[in-house]
C-alpha cells in the first residue's frame, strides 16, 4: 500500500472545493451535484496515477457503491460500501438513489466537503494559467532592444503587444521595455541633434 498511499496524499493536496454549483427546486438551496464533485478530485488523483472506480452492489431496497481507488503500480484501496434506500421502487427512484450515493460516498472517500459558491469560491485564490508562449514573447522583446528607430519600435511593440494575448502582468512588461528603449532612442537622437 506504500505507493497508493504516497500518491493519494500528493493528489490531496491538489484536491479543489465540490462548488455548490446546482439548485433544489423542492428546497430552493444550492448542492455539490456528482459532476461537481468529480471534478474537485479527478485531475489530483489522475495526476498522481490513481484512477477512480465506484463499483455498485446488488440490493432489494436501494442501492450500494463503494469509492475504490487504483493506483498505476497495481495497488488499490477499497474505501468501504454506503448503501441509500430508494425514495421509489422505479428507475427513477433507483437513479436518484444511485447519484447520491455516488456523491456521498466520493465526497467520504476523498475527504472533500462541499463549497458554497458565493463569499467563499470569491475569495479563494485560483490558479490562472496564463495562455502566453514565453519563449515568443521573449524573442519579440528582444527584438524591441534592437531595433534603431521609433518607427521599428513602435513595430516591434505591436507585436510583442499582441503576444501577451490580454494578460495584464505581460502587457506591462511590454509597455515598460518600450518606454525604456523609447527613452534610449530619444537620448541617442537629441544627443546626435547637439553635435
Amino acid at each position: 500500500m506504500k505507493q497508493i498511499a504516497t500518491a493519494l496524499v500528493k493528489a490531496q493536496k491538489a484536491f479543489g472545493p465540490a462548488l455548490k454549483s446546482s439548485t433544489n427546486p423542492h428546497f430552493k438551496s444550492r448542492y455539490a451535484d456528482l459532476a461537481a464533485c468529480v471534478e474537485a478530485v479527478i485531475t489530483g488523483l489522475n495526476d498522481n496515477g490513481i484512477a477512480l472506480i465506484q463499483k455498485c452492489y446488488d440490493c432489494e431496497n436501494g442501492v450500494m457503491v463503494e469509492t475504490m481507488f487504483v493506483h498505476e503500480s497495481g495497488e488499490m484501496l477499497e474505501c468501504g460500501i454506503l448503501h441509500v434506500p430508494a425514495s421509489k421502487q422505479d428507475p427513477q427512484g433507483y437513479g436518484s438513489a444511485l447519484t447520491y450515493a455516488r456523491r456521498y460516498s466520493l465526497m467520504a472517500a476523498c475527504g472533500i466537503a462541499p463549497e458554497d459558491d458565493d463569499g467563499n469560491h470569491a475569495s479563494r485564490r485560483t490558479e490562472i494559467k496564463s495562455t502566453v508562449n514565453e519563449n515568443q514573447i521573449a524573442d519579440l522583446m528582444a527584438a524591441m532592444d534592437e531595433v534603431t528607430t521609433i518607427k521599428e519600435l513602435q513595430q516591434a511593440y505591436k507585436d510583442a503587444y499582441k503576444a501577451t494575448n490580454g494578460e495584464q502582468a505581460w502587457q506591462a512588461k511590454v509597455i515598460t521595455k518600450k518606454d525604456a528603449k523609447k527613452a534610449q532612442l530619444e537620448t541617442a537622437l537629441s544627443k546626435e541633434l547637439t553635435k
